[in-house]
């Protein structure tokens, strides 16, 4: 088998506090999608953080390895971050109106954040459409208070995927959404997943959500991983306590036949594609059945 693309062992923590992470290990292979699942205050966000070489601008430190495609981003130097940051590995934040500039219409954004890296001004024509928005410059003219949500997060993902990295991180990326605009959201990464072989790390406390994106999952405890495995070997066969009643909170489905269907087309409509509801029904009815 051949190398992780990203290898964390580290420990984590922030000024005048003890660690938060603590020898916490994780992989993500290429072309892998992996879930980082975990209560609110387990340490989620200060993994992708630290993954970013971020941690320090909110005070916190970091120590260890973090090895990416060779290298190991702990011993880089600022400005050599910098040229993998957004290029190499990008990020997908939680709110998206409130991670765009305001002042800036989106074709600059985009101008800006190519320049960043590469030189010259590409058609975002392609770029658009594989995305899902408008590839017209009307489109482009427009602020990002003009959007909504749901299209201002597809514009996120635009600039996240501008350079192809390698790896993607969504940090709660669809924790703000609706739950049909988190459908449509959660469709797209699992199309970019397929079609550019882009790695995601998809950190949520959303155990749904996971089950019908991921292909493996790691469960976040008290600085640690606790579990990891397949999706599928995690929902139907939970060896950790901790993961076992983080499993037994997913809301059960009606008993009844009417309640059972309503509850379905429900799931259908926020999770997408017919492959996509019975995976995830599939592995909900198998731990209800143990």
């Amino acid at each position: 088998m051949s190398d992780p693309l990203l290898s964390l062992r580290i420990s984590c923590g922030y000024a005048g506090k003890p660690d938060m992470l603590r020898d916490l290990s994780l992989d993500v292979r290429a072309g892998e999608i992996v879930g980082l699942v975990g209560r609110s205050g387990e340490g989620k966000s200060t993994v992708a953080l630290a993954i970013l070489g971020l941690l320090g601008l909110r005070g916190g430190r970091c120590r260890g390895e973090i090895q990416f495609q060779g290298q190991d981003l702990l011993q880089m130097k600022t400005a050599q971050l910098r040229r993998i940051r957004g290029k190499s590995i990008s990020l997908i934040p939680q709110s998206p109106l409130a991670s765009l500039n305001p002042s800036l219409r989106l074709a600059t954004q985009l101008d800006e954040a190519w320049r960043a890296h590469e030189p010259g001004k590409p058609d975002w024509q392609s770029l658009l459409e594989s995305v899902s928005l408008p590839p017209d410059p009307a489109f482009l003219r427009q602020y990002p208070n003009d959007l909504s949500v749901g299209l201002a997060q597809r514009f996120l993902i635009a600039l996240a995927i501008l350079h192809r990295p390698a790896l993607l991180i969504a940090d709660e990326s669809t924790s703000a959404l609706d739950t049909i605009t988190q459908a449509e959201i959660l469709a797209l990464f699992a199309k970019l997943n397929r079609g550019q072989s882009i790695a995601m790390l998809y950190i949520s406390h959303d155990l749904a959500s996971v089950a019908s994106l991921c292909h493996r999952v790691a469960i976040l405890h008290e600085g640690g991983i606790v579990e990891d495995a397949p999706v599928d070997d995690v929902f139907r066969n939970p060896q950790h306590d901790y993961t076992r009643q983080l499993i037994a909170a997913i809301p059960r489905v009606p008993s009844s036949e009417d309640a059972a269907e309503g509850a379905l087309t429900t799931v259908s409509r926020g999770y997408g594609s017919s492959g996509s509801l019975a995976r995830l029904v599939g592995k909900l009815q198998g731990v209800r059945q143990r």
